[in-house]
């Protein structure tokens, strides 16, 4: 697993909080000090925290659920879709849809019909439409792509949540809560802490903090996916080897009950011979 110091946070400006009069008294334990009017957060409690989320990220990702990383703010979209790409993760960079957890049957319904729009461009359905029917279609297969595209292999309620703002995704939030999904987010010093399962205190407004912390976020994924792959290629292998083994030791059992080349006849004259001696 990724390994993290303090110093590293440190040239990321991890460290750097919200103005003072914007702070959230819930954020106290995280704050180390107050400089020029803004809040320092302790980076020695973001190491900590970080590892503690990463170890628990790693399970999550080695039991094969799914980590949907939500950010729809400018600074985190782009780095947020890069991270979760890289390991295969759902995430939500646009506009949060309303329901997207609490109603999920329904946000599945509209990612089955982008793919039902996809069938009818493959079999020749699409070129019977008219003029307009097509450009309406066409727009609709775009909106869906733009808001659903990166969840359409989503096709159960994920794991946990990932979150950069949690004032920002408050309805994200609101929703997990409420289906008891564990929630990990960067949580700054303006949010509430309580909101969220696994803490890490850090900045995330600034493109550097952010990158930094989702960086070590996706290591930690990738280190529990890798074991969940080793972990099957483990057990392929044993199952490859009892196979093996029961095959072989049929064939011994065949062998053994294989009747004797010599005819009835030649038997009894070979008893009788014994016999005479």
């Amino acid at each position: 697993m990724a390994q993290t110091t303090v110093k590293d946070l440190l040239s990321a400006g991890v460290h750097f909080g919200h103005l003072t009069r914007k702070w959230n008294p819930n954020m106290a334990p995280y704050i180390y000090m107050e400089r020029n009017g803004i809040h320092i957060i302790s980076l020695y409690k973001t190491v900590a925290k970080i590892e503690e989320a990463s170890e628990a990220l790693a399970k999550i990702a080695s039991s094969g659920r799914k980590i949907l990383f939500v950010a729809t703010k400018k600074q985190a979209k782009d780095i947020v879709s890069e991270c979760a790409k890289k390991v295969n993760m759902p995430y939500i960079t646009e506009r949060w849809p309303g329901g997207m957890l609490t109603n999920f049957i329904t946000i599945r319904k509209a990612v089955k019909k982008m793919a039902a729009i996809d069938r009818m461009k493959k079999d020749g359905t699409f070129e019977t439409l008219s003029k307009k029917e097509k450009l309406q279609v066409d727009r609709l297969r775009s909106k869906l792509e733009k808001n659903l595209g990166s969840i359409s292999d989503m096709t159960r309620l994920p794991g946990a949540l990932f979150v950069v703002d949690i004032k920002r995704e408050h309805i994200a939030i609101k929703e997990a809560q409420k289906l008891k999904i564990p929630i990990f987010a960067m949580v700054d010093t303006n949010s509430d802490p309580r909101e969220v399962n696994y803490v890490i205190p850090a900045n995330d407004d600034a493109t550097k903090s952010i990158d930094k912390i989702l960086s070590l976020v996706v290591d930690a994924i990738g280190d529990g996916l890798k074991e969940r792959k080793d972990e099957k290629e483990a057990q392929e292998q044993e199952k490859q080897a009892i196979e093996k083994a029961t095959t072989d030791a049929s064939t011994e059992v065949k062998k053994a009950d294989k009747p004797s080349d010599e005819s009835p006849a030649e038997t009894k004259s070979s008893i009788e011979t014994e016999k005479k001696k």
